[in-house]
């Protein structure tokens, strides 16, 4: 039974750990310049979970959009999804 330092045992510390860091290297990342890691990590708790939250709706709301395009209906695939490519199909104009 290992000793607990504010409810953490070895292994949940190193969980959290992860996490943490995890945290602050997608903020620094994803934000694009715009945070230091110094900064995040020193960042009050509640700010850089607010921070996080507005970063990860803005990529999941762009990542909703990109899914949701409209792409031309009259567009044609030239690669199968194997990765090969399709053999052109003649047209009546040719």
């Amino acid at each position: 039974m290992g000793l607990t330092f504010f409810g953490l045992t070895s292994i949940s510390a190193k969980e959290y750990r992860v996490k943490f860091l995890t945290q602050i290297h997608e903020i620094c990342f994803y934000g694009q310049g715009g945070y230091v890691w110094s900064d995040v990590y020193d960042m009050p708790l509640w700010l850089r979970k607010f921070i996080y939250k507005k970063i990860k709706d803005h990529y999941d709301k762009k990542a909703e959009q990109a899914k949701n395009s409209n792409t031309p209906q009259n567009t044609t695939n030239l690669i199968n999804s194997d990765g090969t490519s399709k053999t052109p199909t003649k047209s009546k104009y040719s």
